[in-house]
């Protein structure tokens, strides 16, 4: 389960975490603890009431201060912690003079700096892409088109443009024989990003008709006339509308075991030994290769669509997933028409965003272990690893502890959840491979495999290279997630610094940052996903039925607290965000306790210099609750908040009515 943290809600639990020793007598004084205490202070607004709202209160000032940039439509610490990551990547792609770079590191600097050379780009045009339409075999847009080319279409948008239309196909970890990975089959996205703005299309009208003329506009320019690009793209637009009505709902797919099926029989409108065959080259495959399938109604439904709807229609399909994909790649008339359907999507206005952002995040993308040895050697200190493990080490031990007080589990279940913890295996930093040059040049040897020529000497690689080592995030990647089929937690380099963590902190702050984030992604191990995984990774009933039974009731009582939280007069989707709600409560009584014991172990540190006066899109697509709810749907469940700010019974952040799981 990849999961997302948003550091604004870290800044708030900083606060939280150090007040509650603000009694302590003993002050750090080290330049560090100065400049940190500054920025706590800057984000508090302290005429707001704690217990009355707590998100208010530690980052209200923050809030104030911090305005919303244009072209962005959300902001934080998170923000400014990724662009000093980018700055240093920057600095990194463009040093052409840096000596002892491996060939996979030299490749990273050229596609950087093809990805810079806009002259080229612009005087292309939509050149590269017509040329990649044509050799797709074309499509309605500028003539005439009849054929009967379905099946090699299909294959050529999948595996050799990465492009998921109706489906999509990948090999992974085997959820029910961990130790082996086998060929998969899910659902694919729509063109929006929710199937509920295809299905409420008064509410979503404005968004629907902003991606009709964002599509068209992309037909004129690949040559298409305004006339001919509308009613193509209209039929695109309702051919995803239906889509859009068989895919089913992310809340409805949160069980895995009822949704796991391993068969050999898919669905019949593709001929699917020479689509495997093509997308998974060259790796051989044979006619009895078993394959896992998530949506097996959706499929079978697709495969009636397919064979139900006219090729023409079919065909542009394809070819639009294809013109999506590469857009941000071609030259700045395609951005622009990005950028304005992004405008009335998310409220991001255009901005004066410089070329160099874009490609040192496509850079990220598409060759980000190669990059990442670059972060890491230029960054990262190799002591942090050694502490941020001790730490997990910590938040382990205090989610087990907690463990024996859970009443509402069996305890035979508590000895196979205690077994799992144990056997998280953590990943902190980077993968190995990427520190040894020839390592690394093996694994990006083959780089410029499907490519768009830009001229003899540049090119863009069009696709990133996901899963490398097992590591589906980059080492500057600022973000963490836990991954259930292996049982491993993994925090890259990226995040490893502040405010989420910094060697020279007092310890508080640590754990208040970085540490209720390695607490977020050991509790994913045993929210509603993880918990159906076993300690090695497998997918299995590993509970007894009488503590499934009592989770499940336990849970209710958050899906039903997140569900009473509203935006802008909008309900969150309780259901849908149930475990990263999970996560974000767990995470923080984790780490919290695993501070207390380390207080205990080591004798209470000075604190900072500071005295406190305390004696749409997202809500549909996103599986974490916006911050101010990660926060305040937290804190309200926590005991020791109310005990440490003295909030008064039945206060909002201290409802008399709590959700306790973990």
């Amino acid at each position: 389960m990849i999961s997302i943290h948003v550091v604004s809600d870290t800044v708030c639990l900083v606060v939280l975490s150090h007040s509650l020793l603000a009694a302590h007598p003993g002050m750090c004084l080290t330049e560090p603890c100065i400049t940190v205490a500054s920025a706590v202070m800057g984000a508090l607004d302290r005429s707001v009431d704690p217990c009355h709202d707590f998100y208010n209160f530690a980052c209200g000032g923050w809030v104030r201060n911090n305005p919303l940039p244009e072209g962005k439509s959300r902001w934080g610490p998170f923000s400014n912690l990724w662009e000093r990551n980018m700055a240093v990547m920057k600095h990194l792609l463009e040093n052409t003079t840096m000596k002892g770079l491996s060939k996979a590191e030299k490749k990273a600097q050229r596609y950087y700096k093809a990805c810079m050379n806009e002259t080229k780009i612009e005087e292309l045009g939509a050149q590269p892409l017509q040329e990649l339409i044509n050799q797709t075999g074309g499509w309605a847009l500028t003539g005439s088109w009849d054929k009967n080319n379905f099946q090699e279409v299909l294959r050529t948008v999948s595996a050799n443009y990465r492009c998921s239309p109706f489906f999509t196909v990948f090999v992974s970890t085997d959820s029910k024989s961990s130790n082996s990975n086998i060929i998969q089959v899910d659902q694919s996205g729509l063109g929006l990003p929710s199937r509920d703005y295809y299905l409420n299309k008064t509410a979503n009208a404005k968004y629907l008709n902003a991606y009709l003329d964002f599509l068209v506009e992309l037909g004129v320019l690949l040559g298409g006339s305004e006339e001919t690009s509308r009613s193509l793209m209209q039929e695109i637009v309702d051919f995803e509308t239906t889509l859009a009505n068989i895919t089913v709902p992310q809340e409805e797919r949160r069980d895995e075991e009822l949704i796991y099926h391993k068969i050999q029989t898919l669905a019949p409108a593709v001929d699917w030994m020479p689509y495997l065959t093509d997308v998974f080259a060259p790796v051989p495959l044979n006619d009895s290769e078993p394959v896992v399938v998530y949506a097996k109604d959706y499929l079978q439904k697709v495969s009636d669509l397919i064979a139900s709807t006219n090729k023409s229609v079919l065909n542009n399909y394809m070819i639009m997933k294809v013109l999506r994909k590469m857009v941000s790649i071609l030259d700045q008339k395609f951005q622009d028409a990005e950028q304005r359907f992004f405008e009335v999507m998310y409220g991001t206005k255009k901005s004066c965003t410089p070329r160099w952002k874009l490609c040192v995040s496509d850079t990220d993308s598409a060759l980000g272990f190669a990059l990442g040895a670059m972060f890491v050697k230029a960054t990262f200190d190799e002591d942090s690893k050694a502490i941020a493990e001790d730490m997990v080490s910590e938040i382990k031990w205090a989610f087990e502890d907690s463990l024996k007080y859970v009443g509402w589990m069996d305890q035979e279940t508590k000895k196979a959840a205690k077994e799992k913890a144990d056997a998280i295996y953590n990943m902190v930093g980077y993968p190995k491979f990427i520190m040894d040059p020839k390592e690394l040049d093996k694994v990006f040897n083959d780089v410029g495999k499907y490519v768009i020529k830009i001229n003899m000497h540049t090119s863009l690689v069009l696709y990133p290279m996901s899963c490398i080592h097992r590591w589906s995030m980059t080492p500057p990647t600022v973000n963490a997630y836990y991954n259930p089929t292996k049982n491993e937690m993994v925090l890259p380099a990226g995040i490893l610094q502040a405010p989420f963590y910094s060697r020279s902190w007092p310890k508080a702050l640590n754990f208040g940052g970085i540490g209720v984030v390695m607490g977020h992604e050991l509790t994913h191990a045993f929210d509603d996903q993880g918990r159906e995984y076993d300690k090695d990774g497998n997918l299995r009933s590993w509970w007894k039925n009488s503590s499934v039974e009592a989770f499940k009731k336990q849970t209710q009582c958050m899906v039903e607290q997140y569900s009473n939280y509203s935006i802008n007069k909008e309900p969150l989707n309780g259901k849908h965000t149930l475990g990263e709600n999970i996560a974000d409560n767990g995470g923080l009584k984790a780490a919290y306790k695993a501070y207390m014991n380390w207080i205990a172990k080591n004798g209470e540190e000075a604190t900072l210099t500071f005295h406190s006066e305390i004696s749409h899109e997202g809500v549909i697509t996103d599986p974490h609750s916006p911050s101010r709810f990660r926060v305040i749907g937290t804190i309200s469940n926590s005991h020791e908040f109310s005990e440490h700010f003295g909030c008064k019974a039945d206060s909002p952040m201290n409802p008399k009515h709590k959700c306790e799981l973990w």
